[in-house]
């Protein structure tokens, strides 16, 4: 998800599509709050580990 984001940042920055960079963003953050908490113990969707 951390990625799909990035790429998404980038196409979206390069293109000058807006819409295209907010989605990256809330990708990006998701992803690494679903990182950490999986990082830290907490099982996240039914699993234990997030990757």
């Amino acid at each position: 998800m951390i990625i799909l984001g990035v790429i998404l940042l980038v196409i979206g920055l390069v293109a000058g599509i807006g819409i295209l960079w907010t989605i990256g963003v809330i990708l990006v953050i998701i992803g690494v709050v679903l990182w950490i908490l999986g990082g830290v113990g907490h099982a996240v969707g039914g699993r234990r580990h997030y990757w």
